[in-house]
């Protein structure tokens, strides 16, 4: 089988699957081994996620994609072990009397920079040991909050049960943030109790839906991912270098002059399109962060 060329796949996630699952698929239909994601999605959640394949897996490390965004629906009335639809209920309270002003109110109280404590069932370490390895074998769990950012939590409808309400969510935050948890958190600041019931990731940094394909469709049509300077030009400002520079930045070594632009990361191009380096500028110079082209 021919090996795919590296670069970047966004897949939209299969229910179901769980994130090394769409990683050994993508090795089998790519010919390669080397190929690794960025931001594990549960096995019930759906949607993006963004693999590297060759070299594209040491890029991965080097691309800001720190904010995500969810589409969610999180059911209120009833707590789970788990924070979501898998696992035992643990607690039920009639919810029917909720409507969208007091649950939009709750959900503002989630919003910004908080201390949230991951679900139970996280892939969390406790001693050296992912914790839902330790819940899986009857121990109770017991994780310590941490900082992560919710920058917005928007309730876009509300549908009512029997004792329950559903209510949808888009949810943008950063790395780190469990949605399950604000559900839970969300459920217990109206004093019923919550979990979530589905989610659907549909933005990693700039990478969204729009650019996904399902495993399907990589089957059918092949593994094309997208160049490594195409893919740092969505994260990054980009800089066409000369033959000189491009001479430099293959040994590795520091732009003095860097190319015009703003201070921050750039990635650095040839003429071809092909991605030279990240370099971070800073008072008119350039220095390598990561260089990706052969002297």
């Amino acid at each position: 089988m021919p090996t795919t060329d590296d670069g970047i796949v966004v897949v939209d996630k299969p229910a179901g699957w769980t994130s090394h699952d769409v990683v050994a698929k993508v090795r089998r239909l790519a010919g390669t081994r080397r190929v690794g994601h960025a931001g594990t999605l549960d096995p019930m959640a759906t949607g993006v996620l963004v693999l590297g394949i060759g070299r594209g897996t040491r890029l991965l490390g080097h691309l800001a994609l720190t904010q995500k965004v969810y589409q969610a629906t999180a059911r209120l009335g009833a707590a789970t072990s788990t924070d979501d639809a898998d696992g035992e209920t643990t607690a039920c309270t009639p919810a029917g009397h909720l409507d969208l002003d007091a649950v939009r109110t709750s959900a503002a109280s989630l919003v910004g920079a908080v201390d949230q404590v991951p679900s139970a069932v996280s892939a969390v370490k406790v001693a050296g040991e992912r914790a839902y390895a330790r819940v899986r074998r009857g121990e109770q769990v017991q994780l310590a909050a941490r900082p992560v950012t919710v920058h917005s939590l928007e309730v876009r409808d509300l549908r009512r049960g029997a004792d329950h309400v559903d209510v949808d969510l888009v949810v943008e935050c950063s790395s780190g943030t469990y949605v399950r948890a604000l559900a839970r958190d969300l459920g217990n600041a109206l004093g019923v109790g919550g979990h979530l019931t589905a989610l659907r990731r549909t933005a990693v940094g700039p990478f969204t839906l729009g650019a996904a394909r399902t495993l399907s469709q990589l089957a059918e049509h092949g593994v094309q991912p997208m160049g490594l300077g195409e893919a740092a030009g969505v994260v990054y400002p980009t800089a066409v270098l000369g033959v000189e520079d491009e001479r430099a930045v293959s040994h590795g070594r520091a732009l003095r002059p860097g190319p015009p632009g703003p201070d921050g990361m750039v990635a650095l191009l040839g003429s071809d399109g092909r991605l030279l380096g990240l370099y971070t500028r800073s008072q008119g110079e350039a220095h390598p962060l990561a260089v990706f082209a052969a002297a």
